[in-house]
C-alpha cells in the first residue's frame, strides 16, 4: 500500500507531457488501446500506452490535450466512496446532482464539466461509453465502482472528432483497475460530528489467471447512507425570506415559508372591486387558527416547509461485476465485460400544498364552518360576477391547503443498470492491430411518489358530489377523508444504449528524422439510442397534486460514423527542437434525425519542446451534440424551478413601463409591485421536448506549456489556456422560466415579445402563477454558450533526508496544487440578441447560471510519508461569487470566499492492511444562509459544504 501511496498521493498529479502520467495501456498484442486500462501509473517496459483523448497506442505519454489525474490514493484518502465526492472538488468541475439534490433530485449524481451541463460532458469507463441513468442519456456516477479504480482522466475542450456526439465541454474517462491478482477488500464507515448521515460500505474484488491465456476479475459493492432533514441544521432548518423596505431595498432575512399552510386559506377570487368591504373571504382571505375558526390572513401566516425536506438523500446500492479476457489464437484475444447496479434513493419533500381555483359547495362545507363565514360565503354567491351563478349555493374560491394529515411527499427511484460488453483484439502485422466490440447498456427505473392528493377528488370533496372534505383549519381531515383524497403514482422509464465499433491502428512510416513513426487510427462505429418514460395515468392526466405532472415519453434514434487519426513526429533530439510533433483527427456521422443529418468533427493539435525541460502544446477541436432523446420527445411535464416575478418587486410599482407590462400581462393595478404576487419562491411551468432541434456545435481551443526543470527533481509545472464556444445551444425558450420573465419584463418590455407572449394569461384574478394555467417553455436551440480561463498545476515531491517519526528510512513530501481561473462563463439566450448575455463567471443565481461558478477554484493536497504512516491535508478553495441577476436586489447579493480543510492519516499495518481515519470540514466552515436567491437548504448544497465536520474510517485488504 505504501509504494502504491508513494507513487500517487498526488491529488492531481498528471505529468501529460514526458512523465508517467496516468494512461491505458494497449494489449501485449499491441492492439487498439482504447479499451483496456493500465494495471499501474507506470509505462510498462516495451508496452504501449493510450491516453485518454486519443485512440493511437504509443510509446510515450505524451499528449497535446491537457489532461488532469485524479489517483485511486485520493478516493482512499478523502473517505469517498461515491466518485462525485472527489470529482466535484476538481476546479474543472461544477457540481451537478448530487447527494445533496432533493429538489430539484432525481436520485443520481452527474458531472458538469466547465459549468457547460451534464449533457455536455461525456464519461467513459475504459475508454468506452458507459451506461446512461434515463431519457436525458447522461451517465449517473453511482454506477461507477470507486475501490476498482486505478484513476480519472478529465480531458478539456471538444473530443467529437475521437469519441462522437456529447463530448463538447470534454471528457472524463474512469480507468478500472482490470488485472486483478488475488483479492481486494474492505470497507468503510463515515459519521458526522453531530451523529447523522451515517454511511457505510463493504466490497471484494477476486481476479485471477486463466492458464497462461487469459484473466478473469469478479466484485461486488455494498453501500448504504441514511438521510439527514433540514430541520437537522440551523443554516437550513427554516425557510429564509426576504425583507424589503417601502422602497424596495431588502433589509434583511427572516424565518418565511410557504403561504399554504396546514390551517388553510381560503380566499375569493372576485376582484377587490366585486369583493364586498368586511367579507373575510375577500382578499388577502380566511386564514383558519382553529378547526372552523376564521380571521383576515396576515403576511406572517407561513408554513415551515424546509424543515421535513431531505439535507442529504438517503441511497442503497449493490453493484456487482466483472470482466474476463483470452488468448483464444496466439496474438488475438476475445474478451467481455459486465456490470448491474441496483440503486435505490428516494427524496423527501414537505406535506402537498394544494393550491387552486375550486367550486366550493356552500351546503356541503357549513357543518365545516361558523355561522358567520356560511354567511360571507352566501353573501359572495349572491355576487352576479365572472365565474358564479348567482344564489346556486356554490362559490368559485381559492383554496390553498397544507395537507399534513398525508404526512411527506415521498418518491422512491430504483434504477437498474445493466451493461454488457463482448469483444476481440489482436495483431494482423507486428505493425498494424484491431479491435472490434459490441456493448448494450439499459437502465430500468422505477419511480413510486407517496403523499400525492388527487386533483379531482380533492374537488369532488369541496363541490358537493363526493363525501365532504374538512379543509377549514390544522388538523381536520380525518383518515377517510385522508384515504378519499389520496393517491400513490408509479412511473417508470427505460434508456438503452447499443454501440459497435471496429477499428484498426498501427504504425505507418518513419520520417527519419528520430522522432519515431507515424501512427494511425481507422474505423467505424455503429450507435443507437433509445428511451422512454411512461408515466402514471394520474400524472399524465393531471390529476396529481404535489408531484410534477408530465406526459409520456418515447423516442430513438440511430448513428452511423467513420473516424481517424494520425499522430506524425516530426523531429526529435535536434537544437531547439527537442521534440516536435503534429496531430489530427476526424469523424463523419450520419444520424437519423431530420435535423441533423451529416456532420464532420475534426481536430489539429502541435507539441513543440525546444528543450528537455519545457513543452508548449496547443490543440483546435471542431464538436458536435446531437440532442438527445429527452430533448428531442419529452413529453409535457410541469416542474418547479425557483424564479422571481419581476411583479412582485417593490420596485415594479415605482417604474411606469414595468408597471404597464405587469398590468397588460394580467396583474391587477392594486397588485403590481405586491410581495403577495409571487405566492413561493418557485413558479411552475410546462417544460418539454422540441423533435425539430438542430445539433449543438462547439469549437475549442487550448493552448498551454510544462514545465519539468532537469534543476528541479520532482516538479512539475503545467498552465493551459482553454476557450469552448458553443453555439446553437439547446435549452429551454428565453433560457428558462426566470430568465424568459427578466427579458420579458426588464429587457424587451413590450407585450408582442416572444418572451412576454408566454406569459399572457397564464396569472389568475389576483395577478399569480398559481399552478393552474401554467406559461409553456419547449427546448429550442438557443443561442450561444462560452467559457474561458486558464488551468493552473504545480506537483513536487521530495525526500527529506531524515525520518519525521526517527524511522528507518527517510520521509518524503509530496505536494500538488491545481487550480482553474474562470475568465468568461456566458450564456447568450437570444441568438439574434448577441448583446444581451448571462454572465456566469464569478456568479450564482436563479436567473440563468444556477450552480456558483468561481472564478478562482483550486485543490491541494499535502502529504507526509514516512514508514508506514502517511498523514495528508487538503485545501479546497472556492473564491466570492455575486448573484447574476441585475434587476433584482436580494439581502444577500454576494457569497464571499470559501476554503474547507481535510485531514486524514493512514496506515499500513501491516504488507496485506491498510487503514485510514479522516476528517473531513475539519474546522467545521458553515455554508452561507442565502434568502429567495437559493438553491435548495437556503445554499447551494452541491456547492458548499452542509454535513459540517465529518469523520470517516476505512479498512482495506490486499492478498
Amino acid at each position: 500500500m505504501r509504494s502504491r501511496l508513494l507513487a500517487t498521493t498526488f491529488m492531481l498529479g498528471a505529468f501529460a507531457v514526458g512523465t508517467a502520467a496516468q494512461a491505458q495501456t494497449a494489449p501485449a498484442t499491441g492492439g487498439n488501446a482504447d479499451v483496456t486500462t493500465a494495471p499501474t501509473t507506470q509505462q510498462p517496459e516495451g508496452g504501449e500506452v493510450v491516453v485518454t483523448g486519443s485512440r493511437i497506442a504509443r510509446r510515450d505519454l505524451q499528449t497535446a490535450a491537457p489532461i488532469a489525474v485524479v489517483g485511486q490514493e485520493e478516493f482512499q484518502l478523502s473517505g469517498t466512496v461515491n466518485v462525485e465526492q472527489v470529482i466535484n472538488t476538481l476546479p474543472q468541475v461544477i457540481p451537478g446532482s448530487t447527494a445533496f439534490s432533493n429538489n430539484p433530485g432525481g436520485g443520481v449524481s452527474t458531472l458538469n464539466l466547465r459549468g457547460l451541463g451534464s449533457q455536455r460532458t461525456m464519461v467513459l469507463v475504459n475508454g468506452r461509453r458507459w451506461v446512461s441513468y434515463d431519457t436525458s442519456q447522461v451517465v449517473d456516477l453511482n454506477t461507477i465502482p470507486s475501490f476498482l479504480l486505478e484513476g480519472v482522466d478529465v480531458v478539456t475542450g471538444g473530443a467529437s472528432a475521437v469519441y462522437g456526439s456529447d463530448a463538447l465541454a470534454g471528457v472524463v474517462n474512469f480507468r478500472l483497475r482490470n488485472n486483478l491478482n488475488g483479492v481486494i477488500a474492505g470497507g468503510q464507515y463515515g459519521i458526522t460530528e453531530r451523529g447523522d448521515g451515517r454511511r457505510y460500505e463493504g466490497y471484494v474484488a477476486i481476479g485471477g489467471e486463466l492458464g497462461d491465456r487469459g484473466h478473469a476479475t469478479v466484485y461486488g459493492e455494498y453501500y448504504n447512507r441514511a438521510s439527514i432533514l433540514q430541520g437537522a441544521r440551523g443554516f437550513s432548518s427554516v425557510a429564509q425570506q426576504e425583507n424589503f423596505d417601502a422602497n424596495g431595498n431588502p433589509t434583511g432575512l427572516f424565518p418565511g415559508g410557504s403561504s399554504t399552510t396546514p390551517n388553510g386559506r381560503v380566499t375569493s377570487t372576485y376582484g377587490s372591486s366585486v369583493c364586498p368591504t368586511g367579507n373575510v373571504f375577500c382578499s388577502p382571505g380566511a386564514f383558519f387558527t382553529a378547526p372552523g375558526v376564521s380571521r383576515r390572513r396576515t403576511p406572517t401566516d407561513l408554513y415551515n416547509y424546509a424543515v421535513d425536506n431531505y439535507l442529504m438523500v438517503p441511497q442503497e446500492r449493490y453493484l456487482l461485476g466483472g470482466y474476463a479476457d483470452y488468448e483464444f489464437k496466439d496474438g488475438h484475444t476475445a474478451y467481455v465485460e459486465a456490470t448491474f447496479v441496483n440503486n435505490r434513493v428516494a427524496n423527501e419533500l414537505a406535506p402537498t400544498p394544494v393550491t387552486g381555483t375550486y367550486q366550493v359547495n356552500i351546503n356541503s362545507v357549513s357543518q365545516f364552518l361558523s355561522a358567520n363565514d356560511v354567511a360571507a360565503l352566501r353573501a359572495l354567491d349572491a355576487i352576479a360576477t365572472t365565474g358564479n351563478t348567482v344564489g346556486d349555493g356554490i362559490v368559485p374560491l381559492s383554496v390553498q391547503r397544507r395537507v399534513n394529515e398525508t404526512g411527506s411527499r415521498n418518491s422512491l427511484d430504483e434504477r437498474n443498470a445493466f451493461r454488457l460488453l463482448v469483444g476481440v483484439r489482436g495483431a494482423i502485422t507486428d505493425a498494424l492491430n484491431y479491435d472490434a466490440y459490441y456493448s448494450y447498456a439499459r437502465t430500468r427505473n422505477s419511480n413510486i411518489q407517496a403523499g400525492n392528493i388527487s386533483k379531482s377528488a380533492f374537488s369532488a370533496g369541496l363541490n358537493g358530489t363526493a363525501t365532504p372534505i374538512n379543509v377549514f383549519g390544522p388538523g381536520t381531515l380525518t383518515r377517510a377523508m385522508v384515504d378519499q383524497i389520496s393517491i400513490v403514482a408509479q412511473n417508470s422509464d427505460m434508456s438503452v444504449l447499443q454501440v459497435a465499433n471496429a477499428s484498426v491502428s498501427g504504425s505507418l512510416f518513419n520520417l527519419g528524422l528520430g522522432a519515431g513513426d507515424v501512427a494511425f487510427a481507422l474505423g467505424g462505429e455503429y450507435r443507437k439510442m433509445s428511451a422512454e418514460f411512461v408515466p402514471d395515468t394520474a400524472l399524465s392526466s393531471g390529476d396529481v397534486i404535489g408531484f410534477n405532472a408530465g406526459d409520456p415519453t418515447s423516442g430513438s434514434y440511430n448513428v452511423k460514423e467513420v473516424f481517424g487519426e494520425l499522430r506524425v513526429p516530426i523531429v526529435s533530439d535536434r537544437p531547439f527542437f527537442h521534440r516536435l510533433e503534429l496531430g489530427g483527427a476526424g469523424r463523419y456521422s450520419s444520424y437519423s434525425l431530420n435535423g441533423v443529418g451529416n456532420v464532420w468533427t475534426y481536430a489539429a493539435d502541435a507539441q513543440w519542446a525546444p528543450i528537455r525541460d519545457i513543452t508548449f502544446r496547443a490543440q483546435y477541436q471542431r464538436a458536435v451534440r446531437a440532442p438527445n432523446i429527452a430533448e428531442l420527445y419529452q413529453g409535457a411535464a410541469v416542474n418547479f424551478p425557483t424564479a422571481t416575478d419581476p411583479c412582485s418587486l417593490a420596485s415594479a410599482a415605482t417604474n411606469a413601463t414595468i408597471r404597464n407590462l405587469c398590468i397588460a400581462t394580467g396583474v391587477p393595478a392594486s397588485a403590481v409591485g405586491q410581495s403577495s404576487t409571487q405566492l413561493n419562491s418557485q413558479i411552475q411551468g410546462v417544460f418539454g421536448g422540441n423533435p425539430n432541434l438542430k445539433q449543438e456545435v462547439s469549437d475549442s481551443i487550448t493552448a498551454g506549456a510544462v514545465f519539468q526543470p532537469s534543476f528541479i527533481r520532482g516538479l512539475t509545472i503545467k498552465a493551459d489556456y482553454f476557450n469552448i464556444k458553443v453555439k446553437d445551444a439547446i435549452s429551454t425558450f428565453g433560457g428558462g422560466l426566470g430568465n424568459s420573465l427578466s427579458l420579458c419584463y426588464n429587457t424587451f418590455q413590450s407585450i408582442s415579445s416572444p418572451y412576454c407572449q408566454v406569459f399572457l394569461g397564464k396569472r389568475n384574478a389576483l395577478g399569480q402563477f398559481d399552478g393552474e394555467n401554467l406559461p409553456s417553455l419547449l427546448n429550442a436551440n438557443v443561442g450561444k454558450l462560452e467559457v474561458e480561463g486558464v488551468d493552473f498545476a504545480v506537483d513536487y515531491a521530495t525526500k527529506l533526508g531524515f525520518s519525521v517519526f526517527g524511522g528507518e528510512q527517510a520521509s518524503r513530501l509530496n505536494f500538488s496544487f491545481q487550480g482553474t481561473y474562470t475568465g468568461k462563463n456566458t450564456l447568450t439566450p437570444v441568438a439574434t440578441a448577441p448583446d444581451l448575455n448571462n454572465k456566469c463567471a464569478g456568479a450564482f443565481g436563479a436567473l440563468a447560471c444556477g450552480n456558483p461558478t468561481p472564478r478562482w477554484k483550486w485543490a491541494s493536497r499535502a502529504s507526509l510519508l514516512d514508514g508506514p504512516t502517511t498523514i495528508s491535508m487538503r485545501w479546497r478553495h472556492l473564491s466570492g461569487v455575486r448573484d447574476d441577476d441585475p434587476d433584482t436586489t436580494y439581502f444577500v447579493e454576494r457569497i464571499p470566499a470559501y476554503d474547507v480543510f481535510d485531514l486524514t492519516f493512514a496506515f499500513d499495518v501491516t504488507n496485506n492492511m491498510n487503514f485510514a481515519i479522516g476528517v473531513n470540514n475539519l474546522f467545521d466552515k458553515k455554508p452561507k444562509v442565502l434568502g429567495l436567491n437559493q438553491e435548495q437548504s437556503n445554499t447551494y448544497p452541491g456547492v458548499y459544504d452542509v454535513l459540517g465536520r465529518d469523520f470517516f474510517a476505512s479498512v482495506r485488504f490486499t492478498f
